[in-house]
């Protein structure tokens, strides 16, 4: 049983790659948000 669990938590290469770089995308776009929202925040204020 615990040999079972083993073999299905064991990822190969690729989908390991995969899940990295897709973490990796996700954190850049936080940071392009946030970098958006501040832009547009001070853009409104200026505004004003």
């Amino acid at each position: 049983m615990l040999a079972l669990i083993h073999l299905l938590a064991v990822e190969t290469a690729a989908e390991e790659g995969k899940k990295t770089v897709l973490i990796m995308l996700a954190t850049g776009g936080i940071f392009l948000c946030v970098i958006a929202l501040g832009e547009l925040t001070h853009w409104l204020r200026h505004r004003r």
